[in-house]
């Protein structure tokens, strides 16, 4: 008799004799109901590891900042959110022509004499992270001189001077101004930028409180290297306004790296001096030692 022949009285049972209940097999597994966690449940800590990542990023990589002032336009409009790059300067030197945000306090503002509360730090962090306004503190300038440049206005075609390289400054300058507008004082100005500082001028030279004007302050308007927080690259809202910042073409002219090159030519000769006179230093003393022992 086949097994299509044989009735339900005939079949084998499924489980094992005298139980009645379903074995596993070789490759059955007992599986019993599984407690899954509801997104309701998942969605805080999704929200708090979302934060902390945002929270890094703003702090060691990339901020948001909307612009409060006319100082810089038009390149940077007021109300203008644009990003800065906190990372980059890990990786290359300022370059003339950056646009830079930094801190203020110890050189153009008094030393600071306490700091906030650490709930206040937290609360300004995280609403950091939707684009905040420029603090009291903190200044958006465009890097005009790096540490020993000599930065001076102006020539006689009235344009600002680097080591005595004219920087021609229309595509960028608010229209109307000229290299030499000032709020207020003598425009003329002649300085040597000091080890580890920088000399920042605004874009709206007739309304900016820029190097020019703290001459009187430490660094003698120049501001340390150390207060950068990084450089304005983006602009990213209004999206009308939407473009990346790069450094303006005069920056980039070769009589720049001519200068710095003539700036350096006196130290080869006085090093190569030094090392040629060497030898013959010692040779001559060598030669007295021998008559003295003669």
């Amino acid at each position: 008799m086949t097994n299509d022949d044989r009735g339900a009285g005939d079949q084998e049972p499924a489980g094992s004799p005298g139980t009645g209940q379903q074995q596993p097999g070789n490759g059955a597994r007992l599986a019993g109901p599984r407690k899954r966690r509801s997104f309701r449940a998942e969605l805080p800590v999704l929200i708090v590891i979302a934060l902390v990542l945002a929270l890094l990023v703003k702090t060691y990589v990339v901020q948001a900042f909307w612009i409060p002032s006319s100082s810089m336009e038009n390149t940077l409009d007021i109300g203008d959110r644009f990003l800065v790059n906190k990372l980059v300067y890990h990786f290359r030197d300022i370059h003339r022509g950056d646009i830079v945000v930094f801190n203020g306090t110890g050189s153009w503002l008094p030393p600071a004499t306490s700091s906030p509360e650490p709930l206040v730090r937290l609360w300004h962090t995280v609403v950091g992270l939707f684009g905040v306004g420029l603090p009291d503190d903190d200044y958006v300038k465009r890097v005009i001189g790096l540490p020993g440049d000599q930065v001076a206005c102006c020539n006689a075609q009235g344009l600002v001077t680097v080591n005595g390289v004219a920087l021609h400054e229309s595509s960028y300058l608010y229209p109307g101004n000229s290299p030499s507008s000032i709020p207020s004082g003598s425009p003329r100005f002649s300085v040597r930028v000091p080890a580890g500082h920088l000399w920042v001028m605004g874009d709206h030279r007739e309304v900016s409180e820029d190097s020019r004007l703290h001459r009187d302050a430490p660094g003698g308007g120049a501001i340390p290297e150390s207060a950068v927080i990084g450089r304005a690259f983006m602009i990213v809202w209004p999206l009308s306004r939407w473009r990346v910042l790069p450094i303006p073409a005069t920056f980039e002219q070769a009589a720049f790296s001519r200068a710095a090159a003539v700036a350096a030519a006196p130290a080869g000769p006085v090093a190569l001096g030094l090392l040629g006179g060497a030898p013959l230093a010692w040779a001559r003393r060598r030669r007295r030692k021998r008559r003295r022992s003669g």
